[in-house]
């Protein structure tokens, strides 16, 4: 639940007003009789509410809507009086975007184009904070979208492609289908011209990402330093404690010997550091 303040004129900084009779206006009645009992307005209770100041559209652009909170409201005859500061951790969103999600926080377009004060029944943070996240720097080398799009269940597998890695593959997939999610490898994909993008964006794509240093195979290097520049939750698996790089040893790794009993072991080891699916689609 959030309060909707609309302006016509930029909102001025930390003390502004706003007329009394515009209050509450394109509200549900439910929330009416919530917060204007007997027809008095519940400034009390409004004040806690975060706060989403907007000006109004019209036909200028560069307009921008700010979070923030109502730290002071009170009555001066026609008017209502707001002492208020901005949310310096969240930036400044811009009306052309706060109009793409604004159904999501029951904002109707024309009230953009009015001065009022609304309470809307929506989760202003949540929303902003699904549809407005930063852009990512895009690198030239290989290409990732501009927003993160994690598929929750997916856990994926950096490893040598050689034969004797085939049954610690097998044995990781049955780890991942325990813990209710799946699990991919590059080699399972073919989706552009070139493999580096595909493990680009199994890794993007990923909630967990399993890496084998068995070997100190390069590839498997190059894709824990983007795993982990992505922000991916990362397993370091080895057959070997010497493969495992200087800079990674301060990291926990699952070591394993690759016969049958090592890699019960290891399912195990894996099965343990994975989340369930409940918990990855929290």
């Amino acid at each position: 639940m959030f309060n909707l303040l609309v302006k016509f004129q930029a909102w001025r900084e930390g003390h502004d007003r706003i007329e009394a009779g515009r209050a509450l206006e394109y509200t549900e009645q439910s929330l009416k009789d919530r917060f204007m009992p007997e027809g008095q307005l519940d400034l009390d209770a409004l004040v806690h509410l975060p706060t989403l100041f907007v000006q109004e559209t019209g036909n200028q652009p560069g307009r921008l809507a700010h979070v923030g909170r109502i730290t002071r409201a009170r009555k001066d005859g026609s008017e209502i009086l707001l002492d208020y500061s901005y949310e310096p951790e969240v930036p400044a969103i811009p009306n052309t975007v706060l109009a793409d999600f604004a159904n999501e926080l029951e904002i109707r377009d024309f009230e953009f184009s009015r001065t009022h004060w609304a309470v809307k029944d929506a989760d202003l943070y949540r929303a902003i904070l699904r549809n407005t996240r930063s852009r990512r720097q895009r690198p030239a080398v290989f290409q990732i979208p501009e927003f993160e799009n994690i598929e929750p269940s997916l856990v994926s597998v950096m490893m040598p492609f050689q034969t004797e890695f085939r049954s610690v593959y097998t044995t990781l997939q049955r780890a991942a289908e325990q813990a209710g999610l799946r699990c991919r490898r590059a080699d399972d994909i073919w989706e552009n011209p070139a493999i580096i993008q595909d493990v680009v964006s199994l890794i993007d794509r990923s909630r967990v990402v399993i890496c084998d240093c068995t070997g100190r195979n390069p590839n498997v290097f190059y894709e824990i330093g983007i795993a982990h520049t992505l922000g991916r939750d990362v397993i370091l698996i080895t057959q070997s404690e010497a493969d495992i790089p200087f800079d990674l040893r301060h990291l926990r790794y699952v070591q394993y010997l690759n016969n049958a009993q090592g890699r019960r072991a290891l399912s195990a080891a894996v099965l343990a550091k994975l989340p369930s699916r409940e918990e990855a689609e929290n």
